[in-house]
Formats: structure tokens, sequence, C-alpha cells
């Protein structure tokens, strides 16, 4: 007697493995944060000195002074606001021309020297420069801008050339409509380019953008508040706002990433 197969129940070792593999990962990362965290109070004890190195429990106390005294979200809003706009813009014009690159060579050809020169110059360089041409307060988000656009662009660039030759052969062959072609040959093949380099630039946009800020010192900024902090030798102080930062930059990170995988997800099935 011929038994049927369940097809659900032979999924769900694999869904109930692939749950289980993410939350070992998710502890173990926990557990490196509280590694991390006990060697730094190792090390802040055996110095024995705030100036040179603050505990951890020092930078939370000061991080929660912050929250209540209402300094930490409107500075944190103010640089969060200029990166993501930086970050934004240099996707979006990335996008833009990796598509007309793979569409004409000669856009490609000319391009780049441009994005070479931007990949290749100091963070200190355009900052120094850029001072000169527009007001600090949006200092970081030219920066920002200028660091993403090259890195996008070339991955783009990049997963748009890697699409399979012969898939869109077959599908000109068979006349298949540019939005089957695109669910279907082109997303499938730039999804992963993309991703990567989104992970890639926004850690970027959020180091050089705070540096930026660092520099121009623009007033109410992030930047502004590490300068300040460096000035006056408040070590506590620095660290609590670079833990601010630290948090912010990894949560933005995995929310906009989140919401990309999703917009990919539902794009395929329309």
């Amino acid at each position: 007697m011929n038994k049927t197969k369940n097809p659900s129940a032979e999924k769900c070792p694999k869904r109930t493995s692939s749950a289980s593999l993410n939350k070992n990962n998710r502890i173990y990362k926990i557990i490196a944060v509280l590694f991390a965290l006990s060697l730094w109070q190792l090390a802040s004890m055996a110095i024995n000195s705030d100036i040179l190195l603050a505990s951890p429990i020092s930078v939370l106390k000061r991080l929660w002074e912050m929250i209540v005294d209402k300094t930490l979200f409107p500075t944190v809003w103010f640089t969060l606001s200029r990166i993501t706009l930086g970050f934004l813009s240099g996707t979006a014009l990335a996008f833009v021309l990796a598509v007309c690159s793979a569409r004409f060579k000669i856009i490609e050809i000319l391009l780049w020297p441009y994005m070479v020169t931007v990949k290749s110059i100091p963070v200190a360089s355009f900052v120094v420069i850029a001072l000169v041409l527009i007001n600090g307060a949006w200092l970081s988000t030219l920066i920002s801008f200028l660091i993403v656009l090259p890195i996008v662009y070339t991955n783009l660039l990049e997963g748009i050339k890697s699409v399979d030759v012969k898939m869109l052969e077959m599908a000109f062959v068979f006349k298949m409509p540019f939005k089957n072609r695109l669910r279907f040959i082109w997303l499938p093949s730039v999804k992963s380019h993309f991703l990567a380099a989104v992970r890639l630039s926004l850690g970027l946009a959020w180091k050089s953008g705070v540096a930026a800020e660092l520099i121009g010192t623009p007033k109410g900024s992030v930047g502004n508040a590490l300068y300040y902090a460096k000035l006056h030798f408040d070590t506590a102080d620095l660290f609590a706002w670079t833990v601010a930062v630290v948090i912010l930059a990894v949560a933005f990170e995995k929310l906009f990433v989140l919401l990309l995988e999703k917009a990919f997800e539902k794009a395929v099935k329309l």
C-alpha cells in the first residue's frame, strides 16, 4: 500500500532547523556583546582612570542623563536625517547611472574617471573642499552622498552585467513581457549585489558623515558633541555618543535591509 507524502510535513524540519539556527545566532551574538562589555569593564578597572577609559557603567549612566535632559534625541535626529538624505540620494542616483551605463557603454566609460576619483579621495579632503562650497549643517549629507554613490553604482552595474545572457535571449525569443523579465531575470540577479552594496555603504555613510561633522562641527550634530567631549577630556561623554551612533547605525541598517528584502519579495510576486 502506497503512503502519500505530506509536502508540508517535509518542509517543517527545514523551517524548524532554520528558525533554530537563527535563534542560536542571536544568542551567540548576545553572548559576544556581553563578553566584549566584560572585557571593557575589566580594562577600565585595570587602568582605573575615567579620563583614559570610561567604564561601560559610566557610559550607560551618561547615556541615560542625555535622554533625561533631552539632548540625545534632537542631536541624533540632526545627524540621522542628514546622513539618511545623503544615503538615499546617492543610492537613487547610483541606480539611474548604473542602468544607463549598462545600456550604453559610452556612459560607463565617461563615468569611470569620476567614480574612481570619488572612491580614492580621502574623506578629510572632501570635507575641507565642501566647507568652502556649502553650509556646514549639510556637510554630512554631501559626504555620505559621495561615499555611497560609487559603491552602489559599481555593485549594481556588476549585478546587471551578471544577468544570464541565455535567459535574456530565451525571453526575447518567447516574447516575454518586460514585467516578467524584470521579475524572473533582472531582480534575482541584481538583488544580492544591491543588498551587499547597501550594507557596505550604510556603515561607511555613517562613519564618513559623523567624521565630516567632527571636522566641520555644525551646531546640534553628533560630530559637534564628539568634538566638545574630546575638547573637555570627557571620555564618558565621548563613549556615550559613540555607542549611540553604533546602535543607531546598526538598527538603521537592519531596518533598511529588511524593508528592501520585503520590497524585492513583493516585486517578484506581483
